[in-house]
Formats: C-alpha cells, sequence, structure tokens
C-alpha cells in the first residue's frame, strides 16, 4: 500500500537516529529532503543509497501534487527535514494535508526533535506548555510577544543566532527582567549547554559572549515564580 513515512533526523548526535528510521529510509522508494547535501551526508553515514529529491519550502507548492500522484501510483515515499521532526518549524504540513485528503496514509516515527529535551532541561515546569517556533522576524513579532506575555503555560520559542540577543532584549521589555528563562543551544551537540536565569541575567550573558548555533527558548509562564507552577492560583 502507498504510504508516506515522516521521518525524524538527528538534530545534533548522529547517535540518535533509530534503527526503525534507518530501515525506512532504506526501503522507501524515494526521499523527500529539504536540503539534498545535508541528508546526503546522513544517508552516507548509515549506508542508504536511495534517491533524493529535493522538497522545501520554496518548491513545495509546485511539487506536492505530482508526490501525490507518485504515492497514489503505490510508492512509499520518505520525508526528512535537515534535522528534527518534519512539520515542525519544517516544510511538512502542505504534504500531510494533501496526502490525508487523499486517502494516503501518513505514518510518522517517533524521533529526534530540540522542543522536548529543552523543555525538560529546562528546569520549567514542563507538564503544560505552548510551542511557537519561530515568531515573525518583523511584522507581527512585538503584538505576538505582547499577547504570549500574559500565557501562564510554559512558552517555547526557536530562536537563530544572528536575533537571539534581539528576542532577549524584546522579553525584557515585554515580558519584564524578572521573569524566569532558560536558553538552551546546540541541543545533542558537542557544546550543548543551557543558561537559565532570569530574562536580564540571560540577555547578559548573551549579549557579553558571542551567540553561537542553534536556540531554545524557554520562558516561564506568567505567574511562574520558581517555587509554585503559578503563585496566583496557588494562592487563590
Amino acid at each position: 500500500m502507498p504510504k508516506l513515512y515522516i521521518v525524524p533526523t538527528p538534530v545534533g548526535n548522529l547517535e540518535d537516529m533509530t534503527l526503525r528510521g534507518i530501515r525506512v529510509l532504506k526501503e522507501a522508494d524515494a526521499i523527500l529532503a529539504e536540503d539534498t547535501r545535508t541528508s546526503g551526508i546522513l544517508l552516507k553515514h548509515f549506508g542508504i543509497e536511495n534517491k533524493l529529491q529535493s522538497y522545501h519550502k520554496f518548491n513545495e507548492h509546485k511539487t506536492v501534487g505530482k508526490i501525490i500522484e507518485r504515492l497514489s501510483a503505490g510508492e512509499k515515499i520518505a520525508l526528512v527535514s535537515d534535522a528534527g521532526t518534519p512539520g515542525i518549524s519544517d516544510p511538512g504540513f502542505l504534504l500531510a494535508r494533501e496526502c490525508t485528503k487523499a486517502g494516503i496514509e501518513i505514518e510518522c516515527l517517533p524521533g529526534a526533535t530540540a522542543l522536548i529535551p529543552a523543555v525538560v532541561a529546562s528546569g520549567l515546569p514542563c507538564d503544560r506548555f505552548c510551542f511557537e517556533g519561530f515568531l515573525p522576524q518583523k511584522k507581527g513579532r512585538v503584538s505576538r510577544l505582547t499577547e504570549l506575555s500574559n500565557e501562564e503555560r510554559t512558552i517555547i520559542l526557536y530562536e537563530s543566532p544572528y536575533r537571539i540577543v534581539k528576542l532577549l532584549t524584546q522579553v525584557n521589555e515585554i515580558f519584564g527582567s524578572d521573569r524566569i528563562c532558560a536558553v538552551c543551544r546546540e541541543i545533542s551537540k558537542i557544546h550543548e549547554e543551557t543558561i537559565r536565569g532570569t530574562a536580564e541575567e540571560v540577555l547578559r550573558h548573551f549579549s557579553e559572549n558571542e551567540p553561537k548555533g542553534e536556540f531554545v527558548v524557554i520562558i516561564a509562564g506568567k505567574g511562574y515564580d520558581g517555587k509554585n507552577k503559578n503563585k496566583d492560583k496557588n494562592n487563590s
């Protein structure tokens, strides 16, 4: 039967690739990759020789129709992104949606993603959280942060090294300098680290130390004081 396999790939350490993921990639008729050069390195490491096809945010609307045709004809196709789980701040939603419309089965393998290790290691409440991914770079950025400042759940954001200081500056201004945060970078890589403290403290750290790598920013929900999950609710 035709099937779309969504296959997570390591966000850092190649040992995070699952045995099941390797098998699926070897058995697939084709592998759709966000960047064929990046994925090519991964496939070579695990001895996978399947043909790669480029599939990214700039061509997904043009190519999704042909991919659905191939799946409908009986092919088994795997989708990977540069790192992590496709569809989570990476291409994948459009293809999954069109597969559901066409009645094509989708199987998403469990595996690597940056947000779960970051929120669990942050020391902030992780039983309920709000994942926002990447914020708009310009239009709507401040208004979205303003809305999030009233969110009581733990907030998870992705950010690049080029905008991390800007983001932390805005968190200080909008959430308040005493809001508790944890900033994780280079998850599952050699130089992985987590900086914890108030918004003011983590901003000072990355203002004094050049930001490098990919970042996950964890922000405590409104009302969290470092002890109770929400001091307002616990005191009511």
